[in-house]
């Protein structure tokens, strides 16, 4: 008996064992279909995929591991086990040519080439597979200078190795070279690997000139990649000069590449406001050229840019959906090691340890990708904010899985679980009814059997600086706490007073559990419903890893991290709540708030409401019309540190020298709301910057406006030369932090006043509108004269007009106004931003003039 149960398990473990390693090549390659779908050969199934960029082994990422000692391949296996807890099974990247190839193209095998194969191996192994882009065009540098590099594209550059002979020689020879390349650790050719779905010829061509030479490039790189005998899929990416769309499937491209940048780029800080209405539609206005041509289409890079929030990527990925995309991946996930710094591309930040919520996103994303059917239609904003099992809030900042068998969500959730009997999977940020937990990680159930789930707790990310801005290694942006937390589960299978079992290497940690409630420590265990009999141990294979693993950085704090904001203006008799964040390496004592509000002096103690989070309230009745001035004491021990200042000692001492304060304008209910000033807010207006734009001092002491020169209201988009001429200039204020203390206000205020003029002795029509929390919009024109005045509008006159959609995404093939089915009323205390523009209500002979205007401010009487 013991002999056929030992072979029963063998041939299981033979079956399992083929059944991974081979499951690609079962499949087969990627064929496409008469309808442009991307199939399996064999089995005919459609392709999905999703997942993310990730440039360990090249360029600043590759440098920047060098420069801290970090062992690149422990590295690439800590981030990739990563990848398999958010559900990633597509990696692609553009592989950096000029760091392994020569002028000539020839490929040259180094420590790069050699971390690449690596990193393919490792991909394979987990079954995720890849999209790759053997040209990158760039250089090696960014965000640094570039380093010397030996390839082809460090002496040519993107324009001439677009139509310079030796270049196109010396692209078609390394493209040759590069598929054929055979990875040292798998033995197998880039051109028969079966986790490679597809070639994307080269990253983000910006063509120019006429249609038939780039037809010829084209079809001259294409050639060069099945001259390997490959019978890979050939992109192309399209997105950079549309209008040349014929042209790339004439060269023989059997798909085109895309991507989305709904926010922009490079906003410089987080955006605010309800960005939903940036991702309502992915539209594709060429989308019946690839069609014509039995195209296929895959998104390489995708990000809500300077977005904090974890709400909008399943909105995105419905959005591809609908476009009919079969494969998105993210740009970029920040290596581990470099994620405290965010310097390899400060616009984006996504990691798992360091931004849970958002890679919790990410995962729920992937879902949608492998989950809702293409081309299905879900409406426009708002009634698509719930789509198959999803949903997204952004007035909860969630986004949430919930069908039979996985339940996800980004923050706390009152849902309840589709069908808590069959759920396999959970994984979580905050509290839910199956799940309560007051840490700063993310955490990940998996069923085992009836009677056990394995538990993964990762440590608490706490963002201490802007992750936007200008960042270097010498700038820590956000760091990783290990602490012990409270956690509850409320499983059914489980019941009460159930054991957990720490078993990822080193976790030392005793758990005591008090019918669902007990304290948890980062790390992987077993919980087992009470009395049940063991049938796991820590080895045993749990998806394409062992149960017992587990990766999280160390602590990073070492030393005290402050970050409080005043309020700058509230109105009398209200509430004010005063919050601050603070972490150290030791908890405080106390946190206490000693205020003066005239001749009143007060000392309030803070609350630790939430980890690191401290917060005090001011009775309404204490607000009165003056200034606040406070400072933040924390003490810890023998010693107080006093804030702002950051100094040690107290502010009544005699020796404490930095008598710097927070200060709060408390006025009369009655006083203007200020939505704009230009002196204070002009830096961080979201608008397509020109030459000509600048901030000029008025004659006033301390007031400034913000000057605006238009020579043209269209200009012609050299990557949509095919494009509908807008006649529009937008550009808006979100005035979330200015009206933070006055909300209360808004409902008394009746009249919007916009002090301005224009700069070219003539009227400047200009449309004012107020945008709500919802993305709609109620505005009217104004006509801005030559001499600066107080021009006013009635807010009851108001009408519904257009939102334009900012900041403008990228590509710009992407509508310009939100469609959208908002049924709501005004409502003015959900006012988020105020949007200008120049261009609504001209005639056509306006449209073509050139005009100016010089914005002083704008507020609410």
């Amino acid at each position: 008996m013991k002999i056929k149960n030992c072979l029963f398990l063998l041939i299981c473990f033979i079956s399992f064992s083929l059944g991974f390693s081979q499951d690609k090549s079962l499949k087969g390659t990627v064929i496409i279909d008469d309808n442009g779908v991307m199939r399996w050969e064999h089995s005919q199934e459609e392709v999905h995929g999703f997942g993310v960029n990730y440039t360990v082994p090249f360029a600043h990422a590759y440098r920047s591991a060098k420069r801290l000692g970090i062992d690149v391949k422990k590295a690439i296996d800590n981030d990739i086990y990563h990848f398999t807890r958010l559900g990633f099974d597509l990696y692609r990247i553009h592989v950096w040519d000029t760091e392994i190839s020569d002028v000539n193209g020839n490929l040259i095998v180094n420590e790069h080439l050699d971390a690449f194969d690596y990193l393919l191996k490792k991909l394979k192994e987990n079954n995720i597979n890849f999209v790759i882009t053997p040209i990158a065009f760039w250089g090696n540098g960014w965000p640094e200078p570039d380093t010397e590099s030996p390839g082809f594209s460090s002496k040519y550059g993107k324009a001439d190795c677009l139509t310079n002979p030796e270049a196109i020689k010396a692209q078609q020879n390394y493209l040759y070279q590069f598929i054929n390349h055979v990875n040292p650790y798998t033995g197998i050719a880039y051109k028969d690997e079966p986790n490679i779905i597809a070639f994307e010829v080269s990253n983000e061509p910006h063509h120019k000139g006429e249609a038939k030479n780039v037809t010829d490039f084209v079809s001259k790189m294409v050639t060069a990649i099945k001259k390997t005998g490959t019978k890979k899929p050939v992109f192309y990416n399209m997105s950079h000069a549309v209008h040349f769309m014929d042209a790339y499937f004439k060269g023989g491209a059997q798909g085109g590449t895309f991507q989305w940048y709904p926010t922009g780029l490079g906003y410089g800080k987080e955006l605010s406001g309800n960005l939903l209405p940036n991702v309502n539609d992915y539209n594709m206005p060429f989308d019946s050229i690839i069609k014509k041509h039995n195209g296929a289409k895959l998104v390489y890079e995708f990000d809500a840019a300077d977005v904090g929030k974890s709400y909008i990527y399943p909105a995105m990925a419905r959005s591809f959906r609908t476009a009919g995309i079969q494969i998105g991946t993210h740009f970029a996930y920040d290596p581990t090691f470099l994620a405290p710094f965010n310097t390899e591309y400060n616009t984006h930040y996504m990691n798992l340890n360091y931004a849970p919520q958002k890679a919790l996103s990410l995962k729920i994303a992937s879902e949608v990708f492998h989950e809702i059917p293409m081309h299905s239609q879900y409406g426009t904003y708002p009634e698509n904010n719930e789509f198959g099992n999803f949903k997204v809030n952004y007035e909860q900042d969630l986004a949430e899985y919930n069908s039979k068998d996985k339940f996800f969500y980004t923050n706390t959730t009152a849902s309840t679980p589709v069908n808590e009997k069959h759920l396999k999977e959970i994984a979580g940020y905050g509290n839910s009814k199956l799940v309560s937990y007051n840490g700063l990680g993310a955490y990940f159930l998996d069923k085992i059997d009836k009677n056990s789930w394995r538990l993964e707790v990762m440590p608490d990310a706490i963002w201490v600086d802007n992750l936007f801005g200008k960042n270097s290694s010498k700038k820590t942006v956000a760091v990783i706490n290990w602490d012990t937390h409270t956690m509850s589960l409320n499983i059914k299978d489980l019941g009460t007073n159930f054991n957990i079992e720490a078993i990822n290497e080193g976790n030392t940690h005793k758990v005591n559990v008090s019918e669902n409630t007990f304290l948890i420590k980062p790390g992987t265990y077993i919980v087992s419903k009470s009395g049940a009999k063991k049938r796991w141990s820590k080895q045993d294979v749990f998806k394409t890893n062992t149960l017992n693993a587990f990766y999280a950085p160390q602590t990073t704090v070492s030393k005290p991290w402050f970050n409080h904001a005043s309020i700058e203006e509230v109105s009398e008799n209200t509430l004010l709540n005063i919050n601050l964040q603070y972490v150290a390496p030791e908890k405080p004592d106390s946190v206490k708030m000693v205020g003066y509000l005239g001749s009143k002096r007060f000392t309030l103690d803070m609350n630790e409401v939430t980890p690191y989070q401290f917060s005090v309230t001011i009775p309404a009745e204490a607000i009165k019309t003056g200034y606040l001035y406070y400072h933040i004491l924390v003490e810890t021990g023998n010693k107080t540190v006093t804030y702002p200042a950051g100094k040690e000692g107290k502010p009544n001492e005699w020796n404490f020298y930095d008598t710097t304060s927070y200060k709060t304008t408390v006025v009369g209910k009655s006083n203007p709301v200020y939505l704009f000033e230009a002196i204070n807010d002009s830096d961080n207006l979201v608008r397509q910057w020109k030459p000509g734009f600048k901030l000029m001092p008025t004659q006033n002491n301390n007031e400034a406006e913000y000057q605006i020169h238009l020579k043209n209201l269209f200009e012609p988009d050299v990557e949509n030369l095919n494009a509908k001429p807008i006649y529009d200039y937008t550009f808006k204020h979100f005035v979330l932090e200015n009206i933070k203390g006055r909300v209360q206000d808004l409902n008394n205020k009746n009249t919007i006043v916009v002090k301005a003029r224009s700069l070219n002795n003539k009227v400047c029509k200009l449309q004012v509108a107020l945008v709500l929390n919802d993305g709609s919009a109620y505005g009217s024109i104004i006509n801005i004269t030559p001499e600066i005045k107080e021009h006013k509008l009635e807010i009851q006159n108001l009408k519904p007009v257009k939102t334009v959609t900012l900041p403008r995404p990228y590509p710009s093939f992407l509508p310009y106004n939100l469609e959208h089915n908002i049924s709501s009323d005004f409502d003015i205390t959900k006012l988020e931003s105020i949007q200008f523009s120049i261009g609504p209500e001209m005639s056509k002979d306006e449209q073509i003039d050139a005009h100016s205007l010089g914005l002083i401010n704008v507020r609410l009487d």
